[in-house]
């Protein structure tokens, strides 16, 4: 199924801590959004395989997504095998996204580095006829970058203040990572202190910007505006 737009996650929580708002306004607006998460996230302290699976669909029924899919890669093993880069390319090429989004180059978790290495090279491959994977080239108009724990200066913020309840209510889904519970293991992810950190990046993005709520975006290429003039 043809997307607007192919969000990739490592692990089935990523997408909505980087950019679950911004998913939440283009679905709103009409879009096609499609999710895909790398791993089931295995390695993970807390939560089966089939609890985070489970939780994975009921974020992406939140944010209204048309559907959402698990590449199946091994947790922690993200682009070791040759086989990685043909599986995205495939999939980019089944599904032919008009903007892909991917994790942000740098951050303290290495599979999001890793991810972010190979996203943006199967998103390059697949725009090459004679790139050995299956399907017909297709060339996604533009990658951008998001943030799961690190950030940078963005390229450009999108205002999300009218969806970030939604957002919330995403990460809420993922309770086995977020939520402590007397069988859990204490984690950095289910602390307040967690939550506190994307709030607060999404409060300083939003402030920069004028508005109440933002998340930031990173491109490679200059942003192409019609002027000067600042919109309204």
């Amino acid at each position: 199924m043809a997307v607007d737009v192919l969000a990739f996650g490592p692990h089935p929580d990523d997408i909505e801590i980087g950019m679950g708002g911004t998913i939440a306004r283009h679905t709103a607006a009409g879009l096609t959004v499609g999710l895909c998460d790398l791993t089931a996230g295995e390695m993970g302290s807390n939560g089966t395989v089939a609890e985070r699976l489970a939780e994975a669909e009921r974020a992406s029924a939140v944010l209204g997504c048309a559907w959402r899919e698990n590449l199946g890669l091994p947790d922690r093993r993200i682009g070791k095998d040759p086989a990685h880069l043909d599986q995205a390319v495939a999939f980019i090429r089944r599904h032919q996204p008009k903007t892909v989004a991917v994790p942000y180059w740098t951050d303290r978790h290495p599979d999001h580095g890793a991810a972010s290495a190979l996203l943006t090279e199967a998103v390059f491959n697949s725009g090459l006829r004679r790139y050995p994977a299956a399907g017909e080239p297709w060339r996604p108009a533009w990658i951008c970058y998001y943030f799961i724990n690190d950030q940078a200066a963005p390229s450009f913020v999108v205002d999300v203040t009218d969806y970030y309840e939604r957002k919330r209510q995403a990460l809420a889904c993922h309770s086995s990572q977020f939520q402590p519970a007397p069988e859990s293991v204490g984690t950095r992810l289910n602390t307040p202190v967690f939550r506190q950190l994307i709030e607060s990046r999404d409060a300083q993005f939003g402030a920069q910007a004028g508005v109440a709520w933002a998340e930031g975006f990173v491109v490679r290429e200059p942003v192409v505006r019609a002027g000067i003039l600042k919109p309204l």
